[in-house]
């Protein structure tokens, strides 16, 4: 293997004290949202401050603290470590590794680290990355009623938010409620009964499945049609678990079906159509008429650091995809998945990560058109927990502990040579047909904290428990070593 490059200087100013970046404070409208990250608990800071959105119960009691002194592991060392747990034949033909320090951003372990590779659903720490960048964590996606062009008409427009609920109490906590907004339009319309819903979901363009996308996606019930309104992340049964659900095939009319039922509307007075351009703030109409695309109400998702916690700890695709064209819309590109692609990979190079080999399709990691290298993983990360850019902290709160939460709950434990990772390994996962992936970080033996990526995509097609462990086996290599 050739010797690893030079720390670029760009990442040797990355900090020593990486738990600044992970105290995230927003003020919005007088909102605000104090968001420590888990790594500020490993290097030994007081209680976190409590959040105003809720998460799920703190990791404090696994995770392990991390000594900022701690001496890096040499390449050497991890090679000997590393080099027989990549030629597993249980991960195929094809593994790309990067590790490198989270403190300073030094790579250290690099085997086919820049070269794109299929990243599956660890293509969700990209798309939470653009999207803190360009909207920020504090950022809410509106949902709006604004007046049609006859009296009683109501045109409610998508805002592009997949969390919004038909009542109080949805799939996602903390939602905006058609019942709200419904309530709104009533009270703006005073005495004139609603007679019509026009759904303007217009802001999305394009094909409403992803390019690269298995055959099986679209009904699979892990992905579904990307449309500006829906409810419940497209969702037939808002009370239906995590991960796999069935999805409804036009989300926006669903929704807006929904919508006239609370306005006391017929189904059958529901179309499609765009919404009247607001009118001028000095008209001359009459005193209490309410004129075209005058707005009614409106209501908001919850904040995007909301959302980024529940697609990265959930690997929630619609949530994904939703947020990727946020990062498109604050671009000024069209929010469609090229569009959004696009912008996600603009985003990437200002923040000056390595997109060498960088191809994106989507932001959900459903297709196999996507392909990201190891090294821009270990570098976003590193960049994310720096002092630089404090709003991309918010990353690491979704991330699941191995053996503790989301995707990595059950894993870590049962299989030989894994125990050692749990409660030292935080990561993002990724699985399709022959391709499997993990990047994130893990604390050594000594309290170092490395960032690191493996990805695969040659595997075996009947493979995929083998590799899970193979994979797990090298995290939890990393959690045990001195490597000196």
């Amino acid at each position: 293997m050739p010797p690893v490059p030079s720390q670029p200087a760009a990442r040797r100013r990355l900090p020593v004290l990486l738990a600044a970046a992970l105290v995230l404070v927003l003020a919005v409208v007088g909102l605000v949202v104090v968001r420590p990250g888990p790594v500020g608990r490993w290097l030994g800071e007081g209680p976190a401050a409590p959040s105003t959105e809720p998460v799920e119960p703190s990791p404090v009691a696994v995770l392990a603290g991390t000594d900022i002194g701690a001496p890096m592991p040499a390449t050497d060392g991890l090679r000997a470590v590393l080099d027989p747990l990549i030629a597993d034949p249980a991960l195929g033909d094809r593994v790309n590794v990067a590790v490198a320090d989270a403190l300073t951003g030094q790579p250290l372990f690099d085997q086919g680290g820049g070269a794109g590779t299929v990243p599956a659903s660890v293509t969700k720490l990209l798309t939470a990355v653009t999207v803190l960048t360009a909207r920020g964590p504090g950022h809410r996606i509106p949902t709006r009623a604004v007046a049609g062009e006859q009296p009683g008409e109501v045109v409610i427009v998508g805002g592009g938010d997949p969390t919004l609920a038909a009542g109080a109490k949805g799939f996602y906590q903390g939602a905006g409620s058609l019942e709200d907004l419904a309530g709104q339009v009533r009270t703006a319309l005073g005495g004139t009964a609603p007679t019509r819903v026009v759904v303007d979901s217009s802001l999305y363009s394009g094909p409403v499945f992803g390019p690269g996308w298995d055959d099986d996606i679209p009904t699979g019930g892990y992905g579904g049609a990307m449309t500006a309104l829906m409810l419940d992340g497209a969702r037939t049964d808002p009370k239906a678990g995590r991960g796999w659900a069935e999805r409804v095939p036009q989300p926006d009319l669903t929704a807006g079906r929904a919508f006239a039922r609370l306005l006391g509307v017929s189904e059958s007075a529901v179309r499609k159509g765009t919404a009247p351009a607001p009118p001028a703030e000095a008209t001359g109409a009459p005193a209490g008429t309410i004129e075209p695309g005058a707005e009614l109400g409106v209501v908001q998702s919850p904040p995007l650091i909301r959302l980024v916690d529940i697609m990265i700890s959930e690997s929630d695709n619609i949530v994904a995809e939703a947020l990727a064209r946020q990062v498109a819309l604050a671009r000024d590109q069209p929010a469609s998945f090229a569009g959004a692609a696009s912008a996600m990979a603009e985003v990437v190079s200002e923040l000056g990560l390595p997109a060498a080999g960088l191809t994106l399709a989507d932001g959900s990691g459903l297709s196999r058109k996507n392909l990201i290298s190891p090294t821009l993983l270990t570098e976003l990360l590193a960049l994310a927990a720096g002092p630089d850019h404090p709003e991309l902290g918010g990353i690491f709160g979704g991330l699941p502990v191995a053996g503790w939460s989301g995707t990595l709950r059950d894993r870590y434990g049962s299989a030989p040579g894994t125990a050692a990772g749990a409660g030292m390994v935080r990561a993002k996962t990724g699985t399709l047909t022959r391709v499997h992936a993990i990047a994130g970080v893990v604390t050594t033996a000594e309290g170092r904290l490395l960032t690191f990526a493996v990805l695969t995509d040659q595997v075996p097609p009947d493979g995929m428990e083998p590799a899970r462990v193979a994979l797990d086996r090298i995290a939890a290599a990393l959690a045990t070593c001195g490597c000196h």
